[in-house]
């Protein structure tokens, strides 16, 4: 069994709430000219003339917006939002202090618009928000803060996900922290990690318990061609412990072909699927019962054609050695791969001797590592060891409901659509 440092270079919110139903931006609205006396575009009647006008309506009253008028040491995750009771708004601005207009989208939800990008440091913006109440009413408000100095105290983050990749229907969105975040802290820090695919699939997010990685997967795989955009807008979150996020991270991947490892140890037996298709029957060879391979299903994280692995630092000394190893898939942390073990083969289909991997031939191992791609799904069944959450990219060694169940956030039934 292999022990590597991990791969994956650490690429890697205040949320703001209100009453209102927020919509898409819209067109400037007017507030209607009023005529003391009398309506808009109407004269005023003559009080000689023995009449009565109408009385004057009175202006509409203007929006209350958050980040309050003045407010100061605001967060650079900061969003926008205000308040109509029973109406929505039209139009959010916000602009930095030099003029340059900040592009940002309100939320499906209606909640709050969230600029595209962290907003600047120690900085001042206006925020002008337009709306409609219930009446038809046009209403405005506006409101100049300042962001916060850059803070002391930041959070590192990781996004396992590149920009231009193809990964297999198995990838989850896999958001890394270091150090973990706090239990009371992960709804809001939720609430800023976002995700669309194309095709729309429900989705929903998975903290582990020590909240270092957070995981996000549909209901089932993929679909293949799916391509995934996320956005993890966590620069400036503040956090409980004193901290802040670091940076945002985004990425835009591809999902490819339908492509899965089965292994069975009763028959020690690996089925290739492609699109749904058995294309391929392996035999292997597991992990010995000291050293046993783990039960569930694992996703292919790394792949390396030529390493060398080195266990020299284990405490048991029978599982030393130095070895090179060719084609190389890296399934778990802890050190199990999917690799081609020549000194294995007589083996191999009759009888476990690895320390934990799974064993091919070396002309099989060829022919798996040409094909495989990272995100690929291999499920392992019948060990002596249940694969332990957070060894490896687990999102899907566990049921959609236990998934669901270890979100920060409510999940509606079936999985949580785009946030936007």
């Amino acid at each position: 069994m292999g022990r590597f440092a991990r791969a994956g270079a650490m690429v890697g919110a205040l949320v703001l709430t209100a009453s209102l139903a927020l919509t898409g931006c819209g067109d400037d609205h007017k507030k209607p000219t009023f005529v003391a006396g009398g309506q808009a575009g109407q004269p005023t009647p003559s009080a000689s003339a023995g009449t009565t006008g109408d009385p004057a309506q009175p202006a509409p009253a203007p929006l209350r917006v958050s980040p309050a008028d003045g407010s100061s040491g605001r967060p650079v995750s900061t969003e926008i939002s205000a308040g109509i009771p029973g109406g929505k708004v039209s139009k959010v601005v916000l602009t930095a202090a030099n003029g340059r207009s900040v592009p940002g989208r309100l939320r499906l939800d209606g909640s709050s618009w969230v600029p595209s990008a962290p907003l600047k440091y120690a900085t001042r913006y206006t925020a002008t928000v337009s709306g409609t109440d219930q009446d038809g009413q046009t209403h405005q408000g506006t409101s100049t803060f300042t962001t916060m100095a850059r803070p002391k105290s930041m959070i590192g983050s990781g996004l396992y996900l590149f920009s231009g990749k193809t990964y297999g229907v198995a990838m989850p969105v896999v958001a890394e922290f270091s150090p973990g975040i706090p239990k009371k802290d992960r709804a809001a820090v939720q609430k800023r990690m976002f995700v669309q695919t194309d095709p729309p699939q429900p989705g929903a997010w998975h903290w582990l318990a020590n909240g270092t990685q957070a995981y996000y997967r549909a209901p089932e795989y993929w679909k293949p061609g799916t391509t995934i955009t996320v956005r993890l807008a966590l620069a400036g979150i503040p956090l409980s412990n004193g901290r802040y996020g670091n940076v945002d991270r985004s990425a835009t991947a591809k999902i490819g072909r339908s492509f899965e490892m089965k292994v069975d140890n009763a028959t020690k037996q690996m089925t290739v699927y492609e699109n749904g298709a058995v294309i391929r029957t392996l035999p292997v060879s597991l992990g010995k019962k000291s050293t046993p391979s783990s039960s569930g299903t694992m996703v292919v994280m790394e792949k390396k054609e030529s390493t060398v692995f080195d266990t020299r630092d284990e405490p048991d000394p029978n599982n030393q050695y130095v070895t090179e190893i060719d084609f190389a898939q890296r399934i778990t942390w802890g050190g199990e791969y999917i690799h081609a073990a020549p000194w294995s083969e007589g083996v191999q289909g009759r009888r476990n001797v690895s320390h934990g991997c799974v064993n091919v031939s070396m002309a099989d191992g060829r022919w798996l590592f040409g094909r495989t791609l990272v995100g690929d799904p291999i499920t392992v069944r019948g060990t002596e060891r249940k694969l332990a959450p957070g060894n490896g990219w687990t999102a899907w060694s566990m049921s959609w409901s236990q998934f669901v169940a270890g979100s920060a956030l409510p999940v509606p039934e079936g999985g949580a659509g785009p946030a936007f």
